[in-house]
């Protein structure tokens, strides 16, 4: 675990996340990842995974508590903090969300949107040096002779790694990827998971990981969280969680998302 003069990179203290009058999202959240850890969420459908995750940067709001990202509040920040807070956080979605009829590289360019005025991502007025950046991006994950195609004349597989590539080129502190294999094969998916762990492990970014698939969170999560009925109800290292831990996180039944 990281120093105790350390802060962690994320905090949640006391989250709770109510939709419409009585339906809980979240219950009672309270956890601390320190930077480098390579986090796996699972559970069942609607367990809370997504709402979890979309939390941490805000694109849910919550309905009480507070959400800190390196000791700052990302639940009270506004305008320009809020926008510096959300640079540092990547997000890899389940449906990619590229823009389909532009180019790879102007996908993987648009993680530098944030480091730029409005007007200048518009005219795509990008560096030279962010332009080699997003190249450099998509050598690491073996897509550099798809530099100048079109994103839906790629694969899923191939789609979801330009997503990694943005993300890389964006250099947050921090990713959260939201089922980022749930719609792709089981090969396919194993090379998104080997290119987030290699985020992880030579870039040293903080990854958090909701996933479905328990096979994927055994064999690359280092530590793992269970979550049922938008509550955290197991919290440890993989390597020592046991089999018996996996059957009670999806015991309960389905619940619609």
């Amino acid at each position: 675990m990281a120093d105790s003069a350390v802060k962690p990179i994320i905090e949640l203290k006391n989250v709770n996340k109510i939709y419409g009058k009585d339906i809980v999202g979240l219950k009672d959240i309270n956890l601390t990842i320190n930077k480098g850890e390579f986090v796996v969420i699972v559970g069942l459908s609607g367990a809370g995974k997504s709402t979890l995750l979309r939390s941490i940067n805000r694109l849910i709001d919550i309905s009480a508590g507070d959400i800190l990202i390196a000791g700052e509040s990302i639940t009270k920040a506004k305008g320009k903090e809020l926008r510096m807070l959300r640079r540092n956080i990547g997000m890899i979605f389940q449906s990619f969300n590229l823009v389909k009829r532009s180019s790879v590289l102007r996908n993987v360019l648009t993680g530098r949107v944030a480091y730029y005025p409005t007007w200048k991502s518009t005219l795509n007025l990008f560096t030279k040096e962010d332009k080699q950046r997003a190249y450099d991006a998509l050598q690491q994950v073996d897509l550099a002779d798809k530099v100048y195609s079109r994103a839906d004349e790629l694969s899923g597989g191939q789609q979801q790694r330009v997503a990694i590539a943005r993300v890389l080129t964006q250099n947050p502190d921090i990713i959260l990827a939201d089922e980022p294999t749930a719609s792709l094969d089981p090969q396919t998916s194993r090379r998104v998971m080997q290119d987030l762990k290699m985020l992880n492990e030579k870039h040293g970014m903080t990854v958090i990981i909701n996933l479905h698939s328990v096979q994927l969170a055994k064999e690359f999560g280092k530590r793992v969280i269970g979550v049922r009925a938008g509550e955290i109800i197991y919290d440890g290292k993989m390597s020592e969680t046991p089999e018996s831990t996996f059957d009670q996180i999806y015991s309960g039944g389905e619940k619609d998302e």
